[in-house]
């Protein structure tokens, strides 16, 4: 690998500040004919060599400007060669080279680790693989080659079973360092498996650089020794010393590691690891420290409660060692789960009196103290989520609280002083809480206590809301009667009063069984049960149950209160009572042609009949050869039905038919749109409406597209026949299809026109013709009635004089204006012909629409002549004589003047255009007195402008852009503030000084006054800043250096160079065979002042 040194202008300045004064001197200096050889530096040390080899150890380098100041760069990059030999390369198939899954392999481990692999072909076919990256990416990869394109090996080593945990290291980092170091996979077998042999697999040269890590490991373990010394139990303490401080201390001295069973384990045996003169010496220590305390310590036994030992031993033990600390005499506990009272003290004769007096003061420093406090009171004390306890144990923390259940106490135990300040507070809550809450209990059977909980709690938790109480129910399991209730006494005094009447209302609850027909059980429940939910609401605390419908019963069950139940079931039975007598049934015969009429369009007419009579009509269905409709409901509303559809059977019997002659030409303005006002003809009257098949210009007949369609059968047959038609017609080609009507049966068959081939006689003008027929079916009055409505939507044709001028406003853009009128009006409107000029317009429609809409007609004739008067005001002109410069001025910045002129005045102000011959013409446009009103407005500028004068100044340049401001801010004001015009020269002008100023002449003035100042107090602070930039030049650039000629320059010159040695001269520059470039081929191969070349 390579690196490469960056010399930058810090380092540089580095080197240079390594150099002898005279030498910076001597290379800074300018040049001077009396230069002195000497202070000139050497080529050594101008360009001290690279290092040949590495220094020997304790030997120092040389100190320069160089290697003292450049510290080397290292790439966190590296490069390693690995060579597979051919008998051991997995991939053996030397055509396909860079190719095949020996390439896809390589692919692989570079995207899944990230270095780089360069692949190449030994001369003995073996493979040499170059992986480059960071180090971590290369032993991967390293891994990666090894496993996937090395065939394996595999071996097995074995160790003891013991040393296996060093091989794997904490929690498996060694075993992996090992794997990557050596590119082998290693198993090692379980713990619980007998077997000592690790397998490892991999290439041969890893198996053996693996086996023998793994061995050198067993190696080192085999150094370490483990032994156990039996020492008493009661002596263990002395050894681990006060809060384990000796035994640390001994493993420290010793190196040994040191394993002393805890006081709760029942074990004498002590373990010493680590190196086998490590543990003889631990072991030595050990055992005098035993010997010394076995002979020299002495022992005393107290009695202590039992209650106070935890305080003798303290949290975690912690008082013991405390003890033992201060004192060196151990204290012995008897076990919790033994009675013995007795406190054992071990240690030096002198120091046991200490400690005694220790164990006594640990042992009454704290006491168990009780309050006295009903059990019920108990969660009153500790609060919701013990937010009250929270506040006295927060000041007290050493104190604990304890409270049993059903227990009238409550007992405290801690620090003395803690205690009695505790029990103060607690007292000091009971008796509060005692002088106002009380408590009841009440006796209720539990089978109600369900009914008094309710469904999701809703009574009870009301209850207590509503009271401000607790109350207690026992659970199932208890099989308690007793309810408590807890709380205010009020409260507790009103909620057991409404617990009572609860219970006692459900003992007085019976259950009662109707016996309802299964035919009525839908009925009385109703739609989506909306019947039955209105009797539960009448009678809310009556429960009503009915049979499945699968189990076909008739009896129907009522819960509830005595007095309830049994008024709900008189309401039942009163709802029964009624349903029977609405089961009544009555059959009616009625002509089967005459069914769609009883039932109406839109089933209109049985729908009436049903809603009035309050009946049930059942009709039979269409193909169903019966002619009976059955109504059910009460005796008198089936009656009524009943005679209601005979009426209609008796009404459509008397039906005449009757004929109404109107040319055919209005037929269609008849009908109205989409049939509408044929259709309401038929509704009100009750009548059909047949119109007659319309005639072709051959006076052959063929069917009217508009049928009046009665139901909606009859619509999706006429829709689909329509769409048959137009199918078949798209089949053939060039043809013309019409629908004709079908001839009766007693009609002629007619060809070409003729009837059997007779000439066709011509018709006779008193006889209507068959197109202008329109036929009327139904009752003869009614039909009287509709011919006359009829006949009032005949079309009547009158005509309105208008102004041919005025026609074009009338129709509107694209026709809208007269589709208005036409829509408004709803009468049609005909303009005649532009060609034709007529002042005539025909307006057709209903003769009550007629008037309205020539009313109408005039008064739009009235507007549009008055818009007409109204145009010709607007259009006066007249134009005013303005000089063009001064167009600008009256136009305004962005427009703003003569906008305001136009607004103001309500006129159109036009300025010449470039091209114009008379540049000085303004034409406004507008009523007369708003015109000439403009025109003295612009006048008025003109003056204004007129009166004002032009003055130039002489303004340094250099304050232009100070006084214009940024984005001319600071001219505008000016500009405003004096009401003139500022003109700065363009860039590149003759005087680039001069300032023209534009305005009245006393305003001129002032603002060359304000200007003159600002020039003066911005000129100071550019002198003042060029005086300043003048100072931080540099010496070598002032006006005088750059006026001094320079001599040539003879550039960096130094002292012994390798060219001034001998017969050699200095390399050339601009040799291209001394300095040559970037793989430029080499002419000659002779010796260089610079050294041997490398190639």
């Amino acid at each position: 690998m390579s690196s490469v040194a960056v010399l930058t202008q810090e380092s540089f300045n580095e080197h240079r500040s390594g150099l002898l004064p005279e030498q910076v001197k001597a290379a800074v200096a300018g040049p001077s004919g009396a230069e002195d050889e000497d202070s000139l530096p050497t080529y050594k040390d101008a360009f001290p060599p690279l290092p040949e080899k590495p220094l020997p150890e304790g030997v120092q380098e040389t100190g320069n400007a160089w290697t003292s100041k450049i510290k080397p760069l290292k790439s966190s990059a590296i490069t390693q060669v690995f060579h597979v030999p051919l008998e051991e390369r997995k991939y053996k198939d030397i055509n396909q080279f860079g190719e095949g899954d020996q390439a896809k392999v390589c692919l692989d481990i570079m995207h899944k680790t990230g270095a780089h692999l360069e692949l190449s072909m030994a001369k003995d076919q073996g493979l040499s693989i170059m992986v480059s990256g960071k180090h971590d990416a290369v032993m991967k990869a390293r891994k990666e080659i090894v496993s996937r394109l090395q065939t394996q090996a595999s071996a097995t080593v074995a160790i003891p079973k013991e040393h296996h945990r060093f091989v794997i290291g904490k929690s498996g980092e060694k075993l992996q360092e090992l794997e990557l170091k050596t590119a082998t996979k290693i198993q090692i077998p379980r713990p619980e498996d007998p077997s000592n042999l690790i397998k490892i697999s991999g290439t041969k040269e890893g198996l053996e650089k693996a086996k023998h890590e793994i061995l050198l490991i067993s190696a080192e373990q085999d150094k370490r020794a483990v032994e156990r010394m039996n020492i008493e139990k009661v002596y263990h303490p002395f050894i681990t010393g006060a809060y384990s401080k000796l035994v640390g201390e001994l493993m420290q001295e010793t190196g040994a590691r040191i394993n002393v069973p805890p006081p709760s384990v029942n074990k004498t045996e002590i373990v010493i690891t680590g190196e086998k003169e490590q543990v003889a010496l631990a072991m030595v220590k050990i055992k005098k420290i035993y010997e010394e305390k076995k002979k020299n310590a002495t022992t005393i036994a107290v009695e202590v409660k039992k209650s106070q030992h935890k305080y003798v031993i303290g949290p975690k033990g912690n008082t013991l060692q405390e003890i033992l600390d201060r004192t060196g005499v151990s204290v012995e506990i008897p076990p919790l789960d033994s009675s013995s009272e007795t406190v054992i003290l071990r240690g030096e004769p002198d120091r046991l009196g200490q400690a005694l007096t220790e164990v006594y003061a640990k042992a009454n420093s704290y006491t168990v103290s009780s309050v006295s406090a009903p059990s019920w009171l108990h969660r009153f004390i500790i609060g919701k989520k013990g937010q009250n306890l929270a506040k006295i144990t927060q000041q007290m923390p050493k104190v604990h609280i304890e409270f049993t259940e059903g227990e009238d106490k409550i007992t405290l135990e801690g620090p003395t002083k803690d205690v009695q300040i505790v029990q103060v507070q607690i007292e000091a809550v009971v008796t509060d809480l005692v002088s106002r809450m009380d408590y009841t209990e009440i006796s209720v059977d539990p089978k109600f206590h369900r009914h008094l909980i309710g469904k999701g709690g809703a009574n009870i938790n009301r209850i207590k809301e509503h009271h401000k109480v607790s109350v207690r129910i026992p659970p199932d399991n208890e099989k308690s009667n007793l309810i408590r209730i807890e709380g205010d006494p009020q409260g507790v005094q009103e909620a057991k009063k409404e617990l009572l009447e609860l219970a006692s209302r459900m003992e007085n609850e019976r259950t009662k069984d109707m016996i309802i027909e299964q035919r009525f059980h839908r009925a009385i429940i109703g739609q989506k049960g909306e019947k039955v939910k209105e009797i539960r609401d009448k009678f809310p605390e009556v429960i009503i149950n009915f049979p499945d419908p699968t189990q076909k019963s008739d009896i129907v069950q009522l819960r509830g209160p005595r007095t309830e139940v049994e008024k709900c079931t008189k309401f039942m039975q009163k709802v029964v009572a009624e349903m029977v007598e609405n089961s009544f049934s009555v059959s009616v015969p009625i002509f089967k042609q005459f069914h769609k009429n009883i039932i109406g369009k839109g089933g209109a007419n049985i729908k009436k009949i049903r809603e009035e009579t309050n009946t049930k009509i059942d009709l039979p269905a269409e193909n169903s050869n019966s002619e009976m409709i059955v109504i059910t409901g009460k005796k008198a509303s089936c009656e009524a039905a009943k005679n209601r559809i005979l009426a209609i059977q008796k009404e459509l019997d008397a039906h005449v038919t009757m004929e109404c002659v109107i040319p055919q030409k209005f037929h269609r303005s008849i009908m109205g749109p989409k049939g509408s006002r044929i259709q309401q003809i038929t509704k009100d009257h009750n009548v059909q409406i047949k119109f007659p098949d319309r005639e072709d210009q051959q006076g052959k007949y063929y069917t009217e597209a508009f049928v009046v369609i009665n139901n909606y059968k009859q619509y999706l047959f006429f829709f689909f026949l329509f769409y048959f038609f137009l199918w078949q017609a798209s089949k053939i080609k060039s043809a013309t299809f019409l629908f004709y009507s079908a001839p009766s049966a007693d009609a002629p068959v007619q060809e070409n026109g003729e009837a059997n081939g007779a000439v066709k006689e011509p018709a006779d003008p008193l006889v209507p013709k068959k197109c202008d027929v329109i036929v009327l079916s139904g009752r003869k009055e009614r039909c009287e009635a509709a011919v006359e409505s009829l006949k009032a939507l005949v079309p009547v044709t009158i005509t309105v004089e208008v102004p041919f001028e005025l026609h074009r406003y009338i129709i509107g853009q694209k026709g809208s204006g007269i589709r208005k009128m036409m829509d408004e009006f709803e009468v049609n409107i005909q303009v005649p012909a532009h060609e034709l000029q007529s002042d005539i317009i025909s307006v057709t429609g209903l003769a009550s629409h007629l008037d309205r809409a020539k009313e109408g007609l005039l008064e739009r004739v009235k507007e549009l002549q008055s818009e007409q008067e109204d145009r010709a005001l607007r259009s006066f002109k007249l134009t005013i004589t303005v000089d063009p410069k001064y167009h600008p001025k009256i136009i305004g910045r962005k427009g703003a003047i003569i906008t305001q002129i136009r607004n103001e005045h309500e006129v159109n102000i036009q300025f010449p255009e470039k091209n114009d011959e008379n540049q000085d013409q303004i034409t406004i446009t507008g009523y007369e007195q708003n015109a000439v009103a403009a025109r003295d407005a612009i006048q008025a500028i003109v003056d204004e402008l007129e009166e004002m004068i032009s003055e130039d100044i002489t303004l340094d340049s250099r304050v232009h852009a100070r006084v214009i401001g940024a984005r001319g801010k600071g001219i505008r004001k000016i500009m405003d503030e004096f009401k003139v015009d500022v003109r700065f020269p363009q860039s590149g002008a003759a005087n680039p000084n001069l300032v023209t100023v534009t305005g009245r002449p006393e305003q001129v003035d002032e603002a060359i006054d304000h200007l003159l100042n600002l020039e003066e107090e911005y000129l100071s602070d550019v002198v003042e800043n060029e005086a300043k930039m003048a100072y931080m030049k540099p010496s070598g650039s002032t006006a005088s250096s750059m006026e001094e000629p320079r001599g040539p320059s003879k550039g960096f010159v130094v002292r012994e160079a390798p060219w001034a040695t001998g017969n050699e001269k200095a390399p050339d520059m601009s040799s291209s065979e001394e300095f040559p470039s970037f793989g430029a081929p080499v002419t000659n191969a002779r010796s260089s002042p610079w050294g041997p070349k490398r190639f």
